[in-house]
């Protein structure tokens, strides 16, 4: 957690919207006692970690080539010995 003075807020205002952004807690303080808390309007929805479903979805949302890999890389190889 950081905390700033209202004075040290007022000149580094767009700093500090970064740093709540990237995740750090930043506290304003008046008189040493904290005031005011900034933090993201939306909370950021985490990947579940070990699954590749959203890599599958993600896969199958993509339009195909009409080519198979194989048809690709023979492409590829033509165009190199021309």
């Amino acid at each position: 957690m950081s905390a700033y003075t209202v004075a040290d807020a007022k000149n580094r205002l767009p700093s500090l919207i970064n740093k709540a952004l990237s995740g750090e807690e930043v506290v304003i303080t008046r008189r040493g006692k904290p005031v005011v808390e900034i933090r993201p309007t939306f909370r950021r929805v985490a990947q579940a970690r070990g699954t590749h479903e959203w890599l599958a979805d993600r896969t199958r949302a993509r339009p195909g080539v009409g080519l198979t890999s194989l048809e690709i890389l023979d492409l590829l190889y033509e165009t190199e010995a021309d």
